[in-house]
């Protein structure tokens, strides 16, 4: 996959995802045990058109008492963040048609069907990607889902390539794209890396350009995998010919990367990476915003892993990825603000090789898309 200069701002079509407009066709993924509400709202304000919620199993949603406190932030959304998804995972199609019934009751706009996750246990329970195995039980899962949501909210679905690069996981897929845009899918997310390969090795933008051929210029394919930069997804719009693509673990503690790429888009230079004193200030409101949806007593250790991520834009990035390990409380978190964010110097971009080795995965291990 080479990265080349993007499209003007002129050759970027509005994304629809069927009655629902996008507009600006840069989305950011379902990242599990990432994009809650607080993630999803900062990635909107920052440029993001849309977001998806973390993938939620069909079981998990059809048992939630959401009024309890401890469960409030799984359907938690506001009107600042729509259009917003809500992303759900499961084995059996009937649970599936439930708990895509309790995330319109929550009030999300559109419903994502998750065929992609490659975690081992995920695939053991007959979850995820397992799906891209079996087109027929794929295809009533969508075929129930569809039946159970109102018309005017749209479904999709984010597969990954493939169970593998086989002739007849490819015919799999096939079968299973074709069958859900005909089921009537509003849109499909593809990753560009089989359910095997997980997180090793490039994604096939190449795979990319051959499904959007496939369906044509009436279906909408969003492109995934390797858009760690404003730079990539402007390329993968341009060497690919996807109507949309889902920027996933290079939005996480970088939400600045929607609105570099919009300045791209709109033939502007690309941004300088923001400030230590405009990281700070967002530090400070990721965190005020996750306090409100926790609590005081949860929110320390789950801004924690937050605090890790965004520490790849301070230029002592080691050091302050060190000292976001050890928050215990909202002071601590203050006081890496106060010490480390103190003088207003440049910021860095995040490296994207850091993605590249101790990959984490969904459900298993917090922090990748779905």
């Amino acid at each position: 996959m080479m990265v080349t200069a993007g499209p003007s701002a002129r050759a970027l079509k509005p994304l629809r995802l069927g009655s629902v407009t996008l507009g600006f066709p840069v989305v950011q993924a379902a990242l599990s045990g990432y994009s809650d509400w607080p993630m999803r709202l900062l990635a909107r304000r920052m440029g993001a058109s849309y977001a998806l919620c973390e993938v939620l199993l069909d079981q998990f949603l059809v048992a939630l008492k959401p009024h309890r406190q401890r469960n409030r932030h799984f359907l938690f959304l506001s009107d600042e963040e729509r259009p917003v998804g809500g992303q759900l995972m499961g084995a059996e199609p009937e649970q599936f048609a439930a708990g895509a019934r309790r995330l319109v009751e929550a009030g999300f706009d559109v419903i994502d069907i998750n065929f992609g996750c490659p975690v081992k246990k995920v695939l053991g329970r007959c979850r995820g990607g397992f799906h891209l195995g079996q087109p027929e039980v794929a295809l009533e899962i969508v075929r129930r889902t569809r039946d159970a949501v109102p018309p005017q909210i749209p479904v999709t679905v984010k597969m990954r390539r493939g169970l593998d690069d086989s002739p007849r996981s490819r015919d799999w897929f096939y079968a299973i794209l074709d069958g859900a845009f005909a089921a009537g899918v509003s849109a499909v997310t593809v990753h560009g890396r089989t359910v095997m390969q997980r997180y090793h090795g490039p994604s096939d933008w190449s795979f990319l350009a051959e499904v959007k051929r496939h369906v044509g210029p009436s279906r909408t394919i969003l492109g995934s995998g390797d858009l760690f930069t404003p730079q990539a997804c402007l390329a993968m719009l341009e060497q690919t010919g996807v109507d949309g693509v889902s920027v996933a673990r290079g939005a996480i503690g970088n939400p600045w990367i929607f609105a570099q790429v919009r300045a791209l888009a709109e033939g502007r230079p690309l941004p300088p990476p923001p400030t230590l004193w405009e990281q700070r200030e967002l530090l400070r409101e990721h965190y005020a915003l996750a306090e409100s949806l926790y609590g005081p007593q949860r929110t320390p250790l789950h801004m924690r892993k937050f605090g890790i991520k965004y520490a790849a834009l301070h230029p002592q990035h080691e050091s302050v990825r060190t000292a976001f390990t050890q928050i215990r409380s909202r002071d601590d978190w203050h006081a890496v603000l106060a010490r480390w964010y103190a003088e207003d110097l440049p910021g860095c971009y995040p490296d994207e090789r850091l993605h590249q080795v101790g990959q984490t995965a969904c459900v298993e291990e917090e922090g990748s898309e779905t």
